[in-house]
């Protein structure tokens, strides 16, 4: 498919006009009824985004010499980040432009790893539980790293499986605190015990838990070790466009110390250009993300996240609880802000497909098939309407048996 660039420009009153009418097919997040890819946490939230991002969307953190201030706010982002999840003195790391580029940049510094420092020859593998994201897949794919995933138990990893997995060519081992499918955080301290005995690089991927999960820990929720603390963990993924409610795309990659985190970095000077080193996979890396990241931290602070944060568990609990009274389960126990629930009665998909009628836009989970929510703050204003449809689409799906949408709240 091809366009053609118009030949005069267009003013740009009518050009916003325009994009406007295009967005009148997008999810209306802002109501509330979408629980995947967007993270509403509220307007001031959105504003700071946007005004932060606005003032460095033209500066390029690709030069800390020429952009200071980036280089500034950067550090201070990576510094929350490992405060928060117990790096020890010597833990570093560096923004990225989302949790694929963390989780490739991580696989990239343990595969560099394995060959200059274990001197490990030959092809390599990653060995990792069936419920871990596709984006170690896609890096794999990139490196031509063998993957091999393992089977769950009870939706969690299974640290046997995987150290029945590993051999002398395994480069990384990766748990996920929470997995997407099902918003449960795997034993980590068991994979920490079998990372430690065989010599084996541990991921945690938080790209979803790791600006939630601290903070609903000091909200008084009893969570397992899943970070730095646990010192078989030697690098983490954790978004700051999902719970972070920061602005698009920014995610982190921290590494136990800096030394590690050398093998990620590229340092190239065989061109005429001079020498070129780039933190990231990426070249250009935006000022806006950066400044947009700094700014919203800044702004929430912890009393802030953990506001936002207790307000997206209550919302998870209250439409967790009312699913259940519904006849529906829960897949697990998920304490932070994703759920995954089915009915034994009727099909997830059809349920799924009813909501969409009612304007709900979410996602669905296959093994089993089942309902799939991934929760901002603002779903425990909407949490009773989730409710109400629910109850109508259930009913709808099992012949009209059931409680009629609009007569049921859930409070």
């Amino acid at each position: 498919m091809t366009s053609t660039l118009p030949d005069a420009g267009t003013d740009w009153p009518t050009l916003k006009a325009r994009m406007a009418d295009y967005a009148t097919g997008d999810v209306a997040w802002r109501d509330g009824k979408t629980a995947v890819y967007v993270f509403n946490a509220g307007p001031e939230v959105e504003q700071v985004q946007k005004e932060a991002y606005a003032l460095f969307m033209s500066e390029n953190g690709l030069g800390p010499a020429a952009f200071p201030s980036l280089k500034r706010m950067e550090d201070e982002v990576v510094g929350f980040g490992l405060s928060l999840l117990n790096g020890p003195e010597g833990a570093s790391g560096a923004i990225t432009s989302g949790g694929t580029d963390s989780i490739t940049m991580a696989v990239k510094a343990a595969r560099d790893y394995a060959r200059k420092e274990k001197g490990v020859a030959g092809p390599l593998n990653i060995v990792l539980p069936r419920s871990a994201h596709p984006a170690f897949d896609k890096a794999a794919a990139v490196m031509e790293i063998e993957v091999r995933r393992t089977p769950l138990i009870d939706f969690l990893a299974d640290p046997a499986a995987m150290a029945a997995a590993c051999d002398a060519s395994t480069m990384m081992i990766v748990g996920s605190a929470p997995s997407f499918p099902y918003g449960l955080i795997d034993p980590i301290e068991a994979l920490s015990d079998l990372a430690l005995a065989r010599g084996l690089w541990l991921h945690v991927d938080a790209c979803v838990g790791g600006y939630i999960a601290p903070f609903v820990r000091m909200n008084g929720v009893d969570l397992a070790p899943f970070d730095f603390e646990v010192p078989g963990v030697r690098s983490m993924s954790a978004d700051l466009h999902k719970y972070g409610y920061c602005a698009k795309g920014a995610s982190t990659v921290l590494f136990r110390d800096a030394a590690l985190q050398k093998f990620m970095i590229f340092d190239f000077r065989d061109w005429p250009g001079g020498r070129m080193i780039t933190p990231t996979l990426a070249g250009t890396r935006p000022g806006g993300a950066i400044s947009a990241a700094w700014a919203v931290m800044n702004f929430l602070g912890v009393a802030g996240y953990r506001e936002k944060q207790g307000q997206v568990t209550a919302a998870r609990a209250k439409i967790a609880a009312g699913a259940e009274a519904l006849g529906f389960k829960v897949l697990g126990q998920p304490k932070l802000g994703i759920l995954a629930f089915n009915h034994p009665e009727a099909d997830s998909v059809a349920v799924w497909s009813k909501l969409r009628e009612r304007g709900w836009f979410t996602s669905l989970a296959t093994e089993p098939k089942s309902l799939h929510l991934m929760l901002s703050p603002f779903h425990l204003e909407v949490a009773d309407t989730y409710l109400t449809d629910l109850a109508w689409a259930l009913g709808e799906v099992q012949g009209g048996v059931g409680v009629a949408g609009g007569e049921v709240r859930y409070s």
